[in-house]
């Protein structure tokens, strides 16, 4: 590991070294790589994670994962690529108006949702009761381990070989995971999450740098937005059920005001514009008056802050949690989307399961040696292979294996 001690050569050059604010992360003072590799003389150590991430196998696979709606139910629907995509822009036009670092913002939102299995949350919450006697499975930390070690494309090293400061918002994107005393804050702190961290202290129990804040609530700004666009499109929501809820409705009747004759896709599409833009402007107002009050110095005093800086206002947290709360009931758990959910968590266990009790029914490159491993060994190893499947590859191996297989349509 090596800690870079200003900008000399790639500062002179320019490439990504503008000018930040104090608190803003500095690629010039990355804290650096678990294993050191020469810098680049064009890119900084973030535009050089962010281009990592894009080009890895974990990423393209995400074009075939399920965001709310199985991928192959329709070709407009968010799949957790374009839901990264959208995170990505999000958290950079705040990192831009906050003067952070966007190369690291949009590198975090890009790999933020690396962990998911296959049908979305219905498969991590499968694939974490088959896992629940040897640690459970957590999407977080087997996004860690994918870019840790399970991606394997260089010479030198497993993984991705990440910068500190992109793991660390990786891991700590949503906040510490531990208390001064070493308690995890939120349950038991996975063990993926507690080895690495032994390598390269990731220091836990602190706040993640800004553009990692950033990027968290921008992924609760774009599934808010479009998610109610995949809900209208496919007809379990509607625009007069919207109008009900306080911040999405305040939108809609002053939309409707002005355009009395849109018709509903455009009057859709208009208020998923104006909610985002509507959300992206509050952060930055509640941000901004957070750093008047704080006062952070650096990139350090952030972490040490003790509160996330990058929020809603009061205001719109409330509106945000209603807005949450209402989804929740209208949407992820509507009898449509619960039907596919029980069928997909059907493929998932049966998976496991044969996987599980041979492994030669797994692919050259994942059975070998599995035959004399221990139980945990073996089903660590078979989450990993489950977890890096899209829903397509799932489909395709359950047909494989069994005579029936439950039509997720």
């Amino acid at each position: 590991m090596n800690e870079r001690q200003g900008g000399q050569g790639l500062g002179d050059i320019g490439f990504g070294y503008r000018p930040r604010a104090p608190y803003a992360t500095n690629p010039a003072l990355s804290r650096g790589r678990l294993f050191d590799e020469v810098e680049s003389p064009t890119r900084t150590p973030f535009q050089r994670d962010r281009d990592r991430i894009i080009h890895s196998t974990a990423f393209r696979r995400l074009k075939h994962k399920t965001q709310v709606f199985i991928a192959h139910e329709g070709d407009h629907y968010r799949t957790r690529l374009t839901h990264s995509i959208e995170v990505a822009q999000i958290a950079r036009a705040l990192a831009r108006a906050l003067r952070g670092d966007e190369d690291l913002a949009e590198a975090v939102a890009l790999v933020h949702d690396f962990g998911h299995t296959p049908f979305g949350h219905t498969g991590e919450d499968a694939l974490n009761d088959k896992m629940a006697a040897w640690g459970g499975f957590d999407h977080n930390a087997q996004s860690l381990r994918i870019v840790t070690r399970l991606e394997r494309r260089y010479a030198e090293f497993d993984g991705l070989n990440l910068a500190w400061e992109t793991l660390e918002g990786l891991v700590k994107h949503n906040g510490p995971l531990i208390d001064g005393r070493g308690n995890g804050l939120h349950g038991p702190v996975p063990q993926t999450i507690r080895a690495y961290n032994e390598l390269h202290d990731l220091e836990l129990d602190r706040f993640a740098g800004i553009e990692a804040q950033c990027a968290a609530i921008a992924d609760d700004i774009a599934y808010n937005t479009h998610d109610i666009d995949d809900g209208l499109r496919a007809g379990l929501l509607s625009l007069d059920m919207l109008e009900e809820v306080t911040l999405p409705g305040s939108i809609l009747r002053d939309v409707r005001h002005r355009y009395p004759a849109l018709d509903p896709v455009r009057t859709g599409h208009e208020l998923m514009r104006r909610q985002i833009t509507l959300m992206v402007e509050d952060v930055i107002s509640a941000t901004s008056a957070n750093l008047t009050r704080l006062k952070p110095e650096s990139a350090d005093a952030v972490r040490g802050a003790g509160e996330t800086i990058v929020t809603f206002t009061s205001a719109m947290a409330g509106q945000e949690k209603e807005l949450k709360a209402f989804l929740y009931a209208h949407l992820y758990r509507h009898p449509e989307v619960m039907r596919v959910r029980v069928d997909a968590e059907k493929i998932v266990h049966d998976l496991f399961d044969v996987y599980f009790a041979d492994p030669r029914a797994m692919p050259d490159g994942w059975r070998e040696g599995l035959d004399r491993a221990e139980d945990r060994v073996k089903a660590r190893h078979v989450a990993d292979f489950l977890a890096g499947m899209t829903d397509t590859y799932a489909l395709k191996e359950h047909r494989r294996l069994f005579d029936h297989t439950p039509d997720l349509s």
